[in-house]
């Protein structure tokens, strides 16, 4: 084992325990979405505005009645926090400025993998204090998994998204489709992990199944008529367009099972179709 690795263990070992924060501001959708279901209600100071967007948020109902903010520094600071929630690239202006005032801010990173979905779930427990219902929402993910059965033979899947872009390798929509049982043809290793495709590349790929974001944009917009191409309903072959909406993968969550269900239940209807 590794001098800094064995240094690492004995100092986390060592020292003292944190008490569990009882003013908890979350400042991300999807620190939101952990804190709502693992910290007890009135330990929570408040949640970002985005939480009560059921358009966007997993966890609507929840916040509901939680005060809600919108990053903005004072905001935080009024609620004089013992813990502050926020993402790798959630309003770094204002976590900055929440780190010089010695506020103990943790930044959650983005999880690509469905490991890395539970060990998130697990760490955030532990800093709420919870690790008892950290692992009870593991179980319950791991249980909706397990139920999530992917069809016979793999079928090929393509996400299309507003302005054509699609996912690719080393992505959590791509470690989602795999466990659904679809082979993901965004994941291309040359390419990063989000890309715009041409639309003549995906007839060309001759997908089973393309899946849209399912919320239309509210008002006309040019970035959403790829997704109505008339094209994509005269194929000459079969395919099957499918909405999910993408909350369901956004955030490395506990619905990120729910997203493995929908396009395992697809992908199984499709090759019991005659």
């Amino acid at each position: 084992m590794a001098r800094w690795l064995v240094a690492a263990i004995l100092l986390l070992t060592a020292a003292p325990a944190l008490a569990a924060p009882q003013r908890v501001v979350s400042m991300n959708l999807c620190a939101d979405e952990l804190v709502l279901q693992l910290a007890e209600r009135d330990h929570i100071r408040s949640v970002s505005y985005l939480a009560r967007d059921p358009a966007g948020s997993n966890v609507a109902a929840l916040a509901a009645t939680v005060p809600v903010n919108h990053g903005l520094a004072e905001e935080i600071l009024a609620a004089d926090p013992d813990l502050v929630l926020a993402g790798r690239y959630t309003s770094q202006a204002t976590v900055a400025l929440l780190k010089q005032v010695g506020l103990r801010v943790v930044e959650l990173d983005s999880p690509a993998t469905l490991d890395a979905v539970r060990a998130q779930i697990r760490a955030v427990a532990g800093l709420l204090g919870e690790v008892a219902k950290g692992e009870a929402l593991v179980a319950d993910f791991d249980a909706r998994l397990a139920a999530a059965v992917p069809a016979p033979h793999p079928l090929k899947g393509l996400v299309l998204r507003p302005n054509g872009y699609t996912v690719g390798q080393g992505s959590l929509v791509d470690s989602v489709m795999t466990r659904a049982g679809l082979v993901n043809l965004g994941a291309d290793p040359a390419l990063a992990p989000y890309r715009e495709l041409p639309l003549e590349a995906l007839v060309l790929a001759k997908p089973d199944f393309i899946i849209l974001d399912e919320e239309e944009s509210p008002r006309p917009a040019l970035a959403y008529d790829v997704l109505r191409h008339p094209v994509l309903r005269h194929l000459p072959y079969r395919m099957q367009a499918i909405g999910l909406p993408s909350r369901l993968w956004t955030c490395a969550g506990p619905a990120v099972a729910d997203a493995v269900a929908a396009l395992a239940t697809a992908a199984r209807a499709m090759e019991a179709a005659p």
